[in-house]
């Protein structure tokens, strides 16, 4: 395989992919080229390898900054912005979960407080509350496990994921 060939590839692939994490094609896209690329790259050499809008890659940029995974290099001399992404994986990982987390997790568990307590003594009220208090209870441990996750570091996480698969 070529490598144009096989960076296309890497680059749609990682684009769908992008969609599991809560993120639009195009930003896991740039994400990917900018993941590969040995050097940083500007929004035109964005936009011009991915043939995207100017203002497509200069939004999905400002994305991926906001996430944490691409930071802004200034190269001196240059007037330009350029692009570099997070190249360690368990970095961009860490972002992710984080960035998940605020997205649905914590959303969910202010919605879960707000109607934890219902007014009434029927059998669907008290259905209602103990459904809550279940989806309450597995929300606090999974946002406990992700809390622990984002702040290990590499070591612990591969060590516990080799114990669990002996």
């Amino acid at each position: 395989m070529e490598l144009q060939e096989g960076k296309d590839r890497f680059i749609q692939s990682w684009g769908t992919l992008g969609s599991s994490w809560g993120i639009n094609r195009t930003m896991a896209q740039i994400h990917a080229l900018l993941l590969i690329s040995p050097e940083s790259l500007s929004a035109e050499q964005i936009r011009d390898e991915l043939k995207i809008s100017m203002g497509n890659a200069n939004m999905n940029v400002r994305a991926l900054i906001d996430w944490g995974l691409v930071y802004k290099e200034l190269k001196p001399g240059h007037r330009k912005e350029y692009f570099k992404a997070e190249k360690d994986m368990w970095e961009v990982v860490k972002k992710v979960i984080i960035q998940r987390k605020k997205k649905e997790l914590e959303p969910l568990t202010r919605v879960l407080n707000d109607v934890s307590n219902v007014d009434g003594d029927s059998p669907a009220a008290e259905e209602f509350e103990k459904v809550i208090r279940d989806i309450k209870v597995f929300s606090s441990k999974a946002d406990s496990t992700l809390d622990r996750i984002t702040n290990a570091d590499s070591n612990w996480l591969f060590g516990s994921f080799i114990s669990m698969i002996k």
